[in-house]
């Protein structure tokens, strides 16, 4: 638990009964590659931190596969807006090999949230890199050049480009898989 304990004392040095009761209430989850954490269409009951392994996030549009995310170990994943809302998610959620998770239900986090205010803090600035990232990711791919998000993803997640195949990266870049292919063999 040493990776979750520390990513969450990141967000703030959390009170050791909060941490406590808050890794109490999760529990471990192996999944298997191409296995879904969640699919379209689905509530999203949990939180999950990837301990070792990668996942992407996606939604079909016109019949094609469109890469939304990565997310590598160290992170915490979920269909956020379903979870938030507990509505149906518009997302899948799949893993890119085998994964180690911790995660915890909605419901026992809520019920943590009411006794353990420093755990909601926490919580509220884990949404907050949330936003603070898709902001990012929103400007990255609006007023970038195919060049540039390609670098940046290199520069910022170069393990994303052993883990994903070659078409996940083209879709989460915005790209075709020949304009990848060209920046590729350009650099």
């Amino acid at each position: 638990m040493s990776k979750l304990t520390e990513t969450l004392n990141n967000f703030l040095d959390l009170d050791e009964k909060s941490l406590q009761a808050f890794l109490e209430n999760g529990h471990i989850l192996k999944i298997s590659k191409s296995k879904k954490l969640i699919e379209e269409g689905e509530v999203s009951e949990f939180l999950f931190f990837i301990q070792k392994g990668s996942v992407r996030s996606y939604y079909f549009r016109d019949d094609k596969d469109i890469t939304i995310s990565f997310s590598l170990e160290g992170e915490f994943i979920t269909s956020m807006s379903s979870f938030i809302t507990q509505t149906p998610s518009y997302e899948n959620i799949e893993a890119m090999e085998d994964c180690e998770m911790w995660c915890i239900s909605h419901k026992s986090l809520m019920d943590l949230f009411e006794e353990y205010h420093d755990l909601e803090r926490a919580y509220r600035l884990l949404l907050e890199q949330y936003y603070i990232r898709l902001e990012e990711h929103l400007i990255f791919s609006k007023f970038k050049n195919a060049r540039e998000r390609y670098e940046e993803l290199i520069q910022y997640k170069p393990e994303i480009i052993q883990k994903a195949s070659v078409g996940q990266i083209a879709s989460f870049l915005d790209m075709s898989i020949e304009t990848l292919s060209r920046i590729r063999a350009s650099l």
